[in-house]
């Protein structure tokens, strides 16, 4: 396993997130406090891009029914929300960051 550059650190700021395609994989890159974290971008319980949700703090909402996640440790925060159901969802895929100068590398296998 290596890691392979993804994004500039400026491309990202904190706050911010930013989604990649690599390979056959889609990344979510979130700047929490200058500190990058990385998590499949699509949404375990529908597959909905995280990347068009909101990132507070820690914890991205899912666009399409509220699920949340947070971005540190992939785990489901809260379910997603369907009228008066709470559905279970299962936790993201998270992905090893490291940065070098300013060049944000995800490991991948």
């Amino acid at each position: 396993m290596s890691f392979v550059k993804v994004a500039e650190a400026s491309d990202i700021p904190i706050g911010k997130m930013k989604s990649i395609k690599m390979k056959d994989k889609e990344i979510l890159i979130a700047d929490v406090n200058g500190k990058y974290y990385a998590i499949g971008n699509r949404c375990t319980h529908r597959g909905g891009d995280l990347s068009k949700g909101i990132l507070e703090n820690n914890v991205v909402t899912c666009p399409l029914h509220g699920a949340k996640f947070d971005v540190t440790t992939g785990k489901v925060v809260s379910g997603p929300k369907i009228g008066p159901i709470n559905a279970k969802t299962k936790d993201g895929i998270i992905y090893e960051v490291k940065v070098e100068g300013n060049e944000i590398m995800i490991k991948v296998s």
